[in-house]
């Protein structure tokens, strides 16, 4: 838990409690306001707060940043509404479901973890049998591939769990199309079938689209946070936290997630979250759960180099969050997720091409 007065940790530490807004003094607010703006959490900011009734103890200066930022939240809502009306409409044809994945997933069934957030893109999960139709009917419809090199799309057809980003040609909405959810070259390979057998369709005027069931929402949540890099880990922390708290008081839902984590052997990743989100969130995880996840996921790191790493890279990306570490655990953090994605002659294969690529 933080106490007050650590700069690193101080926007989870007022998103787990806006209450504590009141002992912030104006640096205090100026730091609040470009930890989250940086850390793509200034709209959840904004909405917690007001949510809370504190908005009024914010500055004037503080206020309107988070004005523009519930503006700006509120046209991201309203154009993934239409980016998903103008999807919904290229692949039924197809035939197949369509699971939405992440920020789409939380808009299209108004998800506490989609209030205030920003849709940078949507990513879908097809059928692994159906990719390549999906990818047809999806260039009809104005999706086209993101400008790659030969190499880069083999990387992706061949060692990675989706295809090449696509992009619309008129509106430039990006899309991410998985079959899988973790890369076949990490060893971990989750049956997708389990995954679409527990999804529920939306109701509405979308019924080809679903959405996982929410045990395996906070796994996907955690496993494609502490397999990739970072980058914006503080937010995709912050959903585990909304998901998980969504149904922290149901002492069956620690149970599903626990059968659903191993069934599809992503313990590890789900033990990593939870940990990190009790730490920096205050997620409500009860102790049974959270000691079970930990001794069935012992991993190859030493736990204390795994809690600096994690402990480093899940800050805002601002200067009053970060340590004169900050900037190696990062790149150490860039090295892991390879690392987990593909098997060292790979690793080495890759890595030395795009050594060579850059020169």
């Amino acid at each position: 838990m933080m106490r007050y007065g650590d700069p690193a940790h101080l926007l989870p530490w007022i998103l787990s409690n806006p209450q504590r807004v009141g002992r912030l003094d104006r640096a205090g607010w100026q730091r609040l306001i470009w930890q989250a703006r940086n850390a793509d959490l200034i709209g959840q900011l904004e909405f917690v707060l007001n949510e809370a009734g504190v908005l009024y103890a914010a500055p004037a200066a503080a206020r309107r940043h988070l004005a523009v930022a519930a503006q700006v939240a509120d046209k991201h809502a309203q154009a993934l509404q239409w980016e998903l009306d103008n999807l919904h409409e290229a692949l039924l044809p197809v035939g197949v479901p369509v699971i939405l994945l992440k920020g789409a997933a939380y808009g299209a069934i108004r998800h506490r973890a989609g209030r205030g957030r920003l849709f940078h893109d949507i990513d879908i999960l097809v059928p692994r049998h159906a990719i390549e139709t999906v990818e047809v009917y999806l260039i009809h419809a104005g999706w086209l591939g993101a400008h790659t090199s030969p190499y880069d799309e083999r990387y992706y057809r061949e060692w990675m769990h989706e295809i090449p980003p696509m992009e619309h040609k008129n509106r430039s909405s990006v899309l991410d199309v998985h079959h899988a959810l973790v890369p076949p070259t990490s060893g971990i390979r989750p049956n997708a079938e389990v995954l679409f057998e527990a999804t529920t369709p939306l109701a509405g005027p979308w019924p080809q689209f679903r959405v996982l069931s929410p045990e395996d929402m906070a796994i996907h949540c955690a496993t494609h946070l502490f397999f990739g890099e970072f980058h914006k880990g503080l937010r995709d922390l912050y959903d585990f936290h909304t998901l998980v708290s969504a149904h922290a008081p149901e002492h069956a839902f620690w149970g599903r997630l626990r059968e659903r984590s191993q069934l599809l052997g992503l313990e590890r990743p789900v033990a990593d979250a939870l940990r990190h989100a009790r730490r920096l969130y205050e997620t409500e995880v009860p102790e049974d759960s959270l000691r079970t996840f930990t001794q069935r996921t012992r991993g190859l790191w030493p736990g204390f180099l795994r809690h600096w790493l994690f402990d480093q890279v899940l800050r805002a990306p601002h200067v009053s969050a970060a340590e004169g570490a900050t900037r190696m655990a990062g790149w150490l953090a860039t090295v892991r997720s390879h690392w987990l994605r593909m098997p060292v002659p790979l690793l080495v294969y890759h890595l030395s091409h795009k050594l060579m690529a850059h020169e």
